[in-house]
């Protein structure tokens, strides 16, 4: 019989095998716990069952997820974005659960007028099973959409803004959510009281925590912080999170409302960034179990049998959310192009979607046997919102010419703007960088002409009398507008690899004249980068440590020109002997794990490469790693040269990836 560990490890393995095939194939980290969560589970492989040890310890994912965006809900964010968040975004959620119900009481007239009474395609439900379905059905996949949006530089955009505050207003609306499915399951006047006496409840824990805690949890993080200990930092953000979990629970409510509160009191401390930087390997672990869970329950047998019903379910409400928020997105003022773009970011279900249906069924809200179906096709859906949001702009231009229109205002807008200029800057992206590049050009008198997706920014840097217009910089047409085959240089100033490849090639293919500048984070894709066509990389990693090379130098006497002068052979270079580092306990992130590094290999009296040339010990064997310099016995540091003979106590220093100073490691000194 399986134990509680060994269902845990058996989930732990299938997670690593599900996240490393979705970043393979460029797929959220999500769908690959739902789909290894079905092949494990009873209805399939039947390698594991439900295990309550498993299933609580899953809950805990929805814990911090939901503490993650108590953080996001601080009071300011909430007051600049109220209109979208309790406008459109409450009338998306509320009008969705009523249409929800509506459409569960036109079915069961029609089958009782048919003579079927709930015959058709197994439908059994009732009206409380219709309002929890109802919650279920309106979420949204805030981590899929934002994450394109984020990639797609789109979170300030019109419909970016839109999508932002209905997907805050579900993710707060799961709250009372997470109280009210539960008593749907009491008699009606068991459930009016059940419902008082929870908002109650809530209620008054909320005044207690909110109108002292905040205070309460200031001193007490200031307190803990001033300990300077991480690891006692930690235990208290734990102590915190699952503490305040407890007591609501204790009170008869979830426990998700109360890490949801603690979220909200230290998003209004100064901790907040560090908090949200510590529980993120808490949050993604627990949830990644907890959707393993959820996949388990999906019975593939049920896909086969009932796929009318697979197809129906996974079409109809994406169809419906589809109209229903472009429509109430028009209705807010948003132009048609704009509401077309929120609808088609939406209309897909979401991670609390899983979440409450998994609540629901719990309850015997849901029948097992249309579980199964619903949770199909909401997987379905989530699976297909990458394809939608990759080709909205061409449904959106197909559909709307109002927004065809607006576009060819805006390429014409900026087309205006730039044509009277000529070898100037074209700066893609104005956010800080990019401003600070500006005030440099005009000192000179050099021209430029920005483009940026922030609307604000735009309007209030215009206003100043600065060269910047709103325009997507990764599109050709907002190229083209600006002036691309008459600029003397691009400039992408934000750190985003795969929207500055895509500009890279479009500059290569409509004006391979013009060189461009590439802003990078780190060197990890300066390769990349170089060979999609960038004429200069500048990774700021790098560079900081250029810069704060330089100005020890020059503190410890080394006269200026000289520091200059060994500053730019490193960037003539092409940043050569820097594009690595010696690995430390605090590399050990996913992504610097693949980095290059440097690794220094003391040879000692066993080493079988003592008496070989460099050539002869390395590069024949084909290694991939480069000899940066040898340090000999006495202190002596040479440049690599292959035909150096290697001596005992000389200290190697090798670069390349952790695999490759691996094997070299081992022919230097194993053979």
């Amino acid at each position: 019989m399986a134990t509680t560990l060994d269902l845990t490890l058996l989930y732990l393995f299938a997670a690593v095998i599900g996240v490393v095939l979705c970043r393979l194939m460029k797929l959220p980290p999500m769908l690959g716990y739902l789909v290894v969560g079905v092949v494990i589970g009873p209805n399939a492989l039947a390698l594991a069952k439900d295990s309550a040890g498993v299933q609580y310890l899953a809950e805990f994912g929805v814990v911090f997820l939901m503490f993650v965006i108590g953080l996001e809900f601080n009071l300011p964010k909430l007051k600049s974005m109220r209109s979208l968040v309790f406008g459109l975004g409450l009338s998306q959620v509320g009008l969705t659960m009523l249409a929800t119900l509506a459409g569960h009481v036109a079915l069961g007239a029609t089958l009782a007028w048919m003579g079927h009474q709930g015959g058709l395609l197994g439908w059994g439900l009732n009206w409380q099973s219709a309002v929890a379905l109802g919650g279920a059905l309106a979420m949204s996949s805030t981590a899929i959409v934002v994450k394109m949006m984020a990639e797609r530089l789109e979170l300030e955009s019109e419909h970016g803004r839109r999508v932002m505050g209905i997907l805050l207003f579900q993710d707060l609306a799961v709250v009372p959510l997470l109280v009210l499915i539960p008593a749907l399951g009491d008699s009606a006047s068991e459930l009016t009281r059940t419902l008082a006496l929870a908002g109650l409840k809530a209620a008054g824990l909320l005044i207690v925590l909110l109108a002292g805690g905040q205070k309460v949890m200031h001193w007490w993080l200031d307190l803990v912080a001033r300990r300077k200990s991480e690891e006692l930092f930690m235990l208290n953000l734990l102590l915190v999170t699952l503490g305040l979990a407890w007591l609501t629970e204790h009170a008869g409510l979830s426990l998700a409302l109360g890490a949801f509160i603690a979220g909200m009191l230290i998003a209004e401390t100064e901790y907040k960034h560090q908090v949200e930087t510590d529980i993120r390997p808490f949050h993604d672990v627990l949830l990644g179990l907890f959707f393993i869970t959820i996949g388990m329950k999906l019975d593939w047998h049920s896909l086969v049998d009932q796929w009318a019903l697979v197809l129906l379910l996974g079409t109809l409400p994406v169809l419906f959310k589809l109209g229903l928020v472009t429509t109430l997105a028009k209705l807010f003022g948003a132009p048609t192009g704009v509401a077309l773009r929120t609808g088609l970011y939406l209309a897909q279900a979401g991670e609390f979607g899983f979440v409450l249906l998994n609540l629901a069924t719990d309850n015997q809200l849901i029948p097992h046997h249309v579980q199964s179906p619903l949770l199909a096709a909401m997987v379905l859906s989530m699976l297909a919102t990458p394809l939608i949001i990759v080709y909205s702009n061409r449904i959106v231009m197909r559909v709307s010419s109002t927004d065809w229109l607006m576009q060819s205002l805006a390429m014409t807008q900026i087309a205006t703007k730039s044509i009277n200029t000529d070898k100037h800057v074209l700066i893609c992206g104005y956010g800080r960088s990019g401003q600070n590049l500006a005030r440099l050009l005009e000192q000179e008198h050099i021209p430029y002409m920005a483009l940026d997706l922030d609307p604000d920014r735009v309007r209030q840097a215009a206003a100043a009398g600065q060269s910047v217009v709103f325009g997507d910089a990764s599109r050709l047409q907002s190229l083209v507008a600006a002036g691309l085959s008459r600029a003397s240089a691009v400039v992408v100033t934000y750190p985003n690899t795969p929207s500055a490849k895509k500009i890279l090639r479009l500059v290569h293919e409509h004006a391979p004249q013009v060189p461009v500048v590439v802003r990078t984070i780190d060197d990890a894709s300066l390769d990349e980068l170089q060979g999609a066509g960038a004429t200069v990389i500048v990774p700021e990693a790098i560079e900081g440590s250029l810069m704060l090379a330089s100005q020890a130098l020059a503190l410890v006497g080394v006269p200026m020109r000289r520091v200059f002068r060994l500053v730019q052979e490193q960037r003539m270079a092409r940043y050569g002997l820097m594009r690595g580092y010696f690995h430390g306990a605090d590399d050990d992130s996913v992504d610097e794990r693949e980095l290059q590094r440097l690794l220094s290999v003391t040879l000692n009296a066993n080493a079988v490469c003592v008496g070989q040339t460099l050539d002869a010990a390395l590069d024949q064997r084909d290694v991939q790693v480069a000899v940066v310099s040898v340090r000999r016995a006495q202190g002596q540091v040479l440049l690599p040269d292959l035909g150096l003979v290697l001596e005992v106590g000389d200290t190697l220093v090798l670069s390349g990836r952790p695999q490759a100073l691996a094997r070299a490691e081992g022919l230097l000194l194993k053979g």
